[in-house]
């Protein structure tokens, strides 16, 4: 979060407390005192959030107990490849602990070795291993064959139902096997990933834990989120072939994007059951610490969106060091059919209309002006300017203000084959905003589009919606500072959503009609929240950008739901909701917003 360009000096890094008092008026000088406030909140609330979790890796004696007496009807054998390399004495030794400590017993333990001479003890603590329990397979390998080629020679030692891998340095939380095999045992999945951990010495250590959504297929392509612990059914992964040397470095991202693409469910389990050592040059603490492995990971991701018979560029993210697709637009390029409600403050419709003609670099859209109850004679007289310059049509809804019925009236007169509902109140930022959400929304797996929108302070306002918390659904990440990646990087790369807002939101022209439109019983609230649900319902994708942004000047023109009248509008609007999508609010809730960020929770604090 700190933007300061300088390291930490060594006299500062030898202390942890003045390393901190170092790093807080460093950022006190550089981002000023709110966003400073801002900084130390939000790493308590992962900090304590983190010192709860990390105690789950051990089970308590009522959970071993429980866990071991459980008899699952479907018993999969679960194989864990692990593909040895001059690793470290003690961390192999605890790697094979970790295994060895599972509550579910019915697992093999394939260990493939490409050590070199002088790292002979791998061998001997592998063979006593597999001498003492006879589910470790150990074999020698004549040769290094790189890290695909071990991989799959531990493949081939395998006999189980399902594969996962386990790397040589890493652990695995007591209840890690029994967790998959539940899955299985519920849902017949045949691809299983988890939340993961990283640690440096100790799972009691951890310095963070990745709470992962339910399968996000955008969000994969711009990293690979899945990544541990993952275990997939072996007919999944005998006809994905393997894996691929041409990627190693980043051989798991590729081989978790091939069998994405051949499973018939994807399950997630949202509890941290991996822990993932970090060293230095590790991976786990940064990509880029090993470039080879990042033009791996990108090559990956363009030989996956061709094999879908997607077009388009994989480049790197500017923002992380992560990957970012550029869709190509189909041409004919399509008409955007921009709906814009509007009662009064001409002056802020004017500053949206010209921020959408100065600064956007897509050109073939049309702006339709639903104007709604508006008394004053400088907002008529700005909508005859905007006719006679050709720059928009106005169309009049005469009843009272109702987002859902004035946005459906609206769109009988769009033309476009994408929808793009936009608030009086946005002012364009990003030229190529039109085209961030049409990539995404001509791809016919995507039935809508939303953006990164800001407060005119540049913190953030809109950073995609969570369904089923505080009460009824929110924006995510409000007033992060706009430089912020957020959590795991989820306000710097392309993901999926249950929800965006409908103040930029586009929409497939065809899609909308088969939803029936924005319902006209939630007049003012979660009308768009609603929307995006019936589109998820029907199998089409949501997807939050970020690299496009706006500025939302919020609620300029109807004002705020505090008190009276509107407060009560408010809450019955939430009950609906609440009555609407009822899993949205139970049990797991939205399958990309983590149960572990709790439902009262808007910042992905981890």
């Amino acid at each position: 979060m700190d933007k300061g360009s300088k390291p930490v000096p060594e006299w500062a890094n030898k202390n942890q407390i003045v390393k901190l008092a170092y790093k807080t008026v460093r950022m006190l000088k550089n981002e000023g005192f709110s966003q400073t406030v801002f900084a130390a909140k939000y790493v308590t609330r992962r900090w304590q959030k983190l010192r709860q979790l990390k105690k789950d890796f051990y089970l308590s004696e009522e959970k071993r107990a429980a866990q071991e007496a459980t008899v699952f009807s479907s018993n999969p054998k679960i194989s864990l490849i692990t593909p040895l390399y001059n690793t470290d004495e003690r961390h192999l030794r605890e790697m094979i602990e970790s295994v060895m400590a599972q509550s579910y017993k019915n697992w093999q333990l394939c260990l493939a070795d490409g050590s070199d001479d002088e790292h002979a003890y791998v061998g001997e603590v592998a063979r006593r291993c597999a001498e003492a329990d006879g589910r470790i397979s150990y074999k020698k390998l004549e040769k290094n064959l790189g890290i695909a080629g071990n991989v799959n020679a531990a493949i081939e030692m395998s006999e189980g139902d399902y594969i996962a891998r386990l790397d040589h340095d890493d652990l695995l939380a007591e209840g890690a096997l029994f967790e998959i095999a539940r899955a299985v045992e519920e849902g017949g999945y045949d691809f299983i990933y988890t939340d993961e951990a990283t640690f440096i010495n100790k799972p009691s250590d951890s310095r963070s834990m990745h709470f992962k959504p339910c399968w996000s297929p955008d969000f994969m392509r711009a990293c690979n989120y899945v990544c541990h612990l993952m275990a997939a059914r072996r007919s999944l992964v005998e006809r994905s072939g393997g894996y691929d040397s041409a990627f190693d470095g980043s051989e798991d991202y590729d081989f978790t994007l091939r069998l994405s693409e051949l499973s018939g469910g994807i399950k997630h389990i949202a509890l941290p059951l991996y822990y993932w050592r970090i060293h230095a040059g590790s991976v786990a603490d940064d990509i880029s610490a090993k470039p080879y492995a990042y033009d791996a990971a990108r090559r990956a991701v363009q030989a996956h969106i061709g094999r879908l018979g997607l077009k388009g560029e994989v480049v790197y993210s500017k923002a992380v060091p992560m990957m970012r697709v550029i869709y190509e637009i189909a041409q004919p390029y399509p008409l955007v059919s921009i709906i814009i409600p509007s009662c009064d403050h001409s002056e802020v419709l004017r500053r949206c209309i010209d921020s959408i003609y100065e600064k956007s670099s897509y050109k073939n859209f049309e702006i339709i002006i639903c104007e709604n109850n508006s008394r004053e004679k400088a907002t008529f007289d700005y909508y005859e300017t905007l006719e006679k310059e050709g720059r928009a049509r106005v169309v009049k809804w005469e009843g009272a203000f109702n987002f859902s019925a004035i946005n459906n009236f609206a769109r009988g007169f769009a033309k476009g084959e994408q929808l793009l509902f936009l608030n009086n109140d946005i002012e364009v930022i990003t030229p190529g905003w039109l085209e961030e959400m049409l990539m995404f929304t001509q791809r016919p797996d995507v039935g809508a589009c939303g953006i990164k929108l800001l407060y005119p302070n540049n913190t953030v306002q809109h950073g995609g919606i969570a369904v089923g918390i505080c009460g009824s659904a929110a924006n995510l990440c409000p007033l992060f500072p706009r430089e912020h990646e957020g959590y795991m990087s989820r306000l710097a790369v392309a993901s999926d959503m249950s929800a965006c807002t409908a103040a930029c939101l586009m929409v497939r022209s065809e899609v909308f009609d088969e939803t029936g439109g924005f319902d006209e019983e939630l007049a003012v609230a979660f009308n768009d929240v609603d929307l995006c649900l019936k589109i998820r319902d029907r199998g089409y994708l949501v997807v939050f950008n970020p690299v496009a942004e706006c500025y939302h000047y919020e609620s300029r023109s109807r004002g705020y739901d505090k008190k009276g009248a509107k407060k009560a509008r408010m809450e019955r609007e939430k009950e609906l909701l609440r009555q609407k999508w009822p899993e949205y609010f139970e049990g797991e809730g939205d399958p990309y917003y983590n149960r572990n960020f709790g439902k009262n929770s808007i910042s992905y604090d981890a």
